[in-house]
């Protein structure tokens, strides 16, 4: 049986819930500001940014660290 990964905040979440939870608390416009990539500017989708992330490493890890920053207790922009 494996343990749960207590040091992996991101363990259990799809990266389809962190963009859509990184979606609908920015808001594209918003999200495209703090990423600088074509699939939050133009005609942003879940499914578009998806296919992109999941091809380009640099941009999943900025996605995924902002999501990090955002959403957990330990971040001082957490959600409280």
């Amino acid at each position: 049986m494996s343990q749960p990964q207590k040091n992996n905040p991101l363990h259990g979440i799809t990266l389809e819930q962190v963009v859509t939870q990184l979606a609908d608390h920015y808001g594209w416009e918003k999200l495209a500001e703090k990423i600088d990539i074509n699939c939050f500017k133009k005609d942003p989708s879940i499914k578009s940014s998806l296919k992109f992330l999941r091809k380009t490493p640099w941009a999943r890890t900025k996605v995924e660290t902002l999501y990090i920053a955002t959403f957990t207790k330990k971040s001082p922009w957490a959600k409280k």
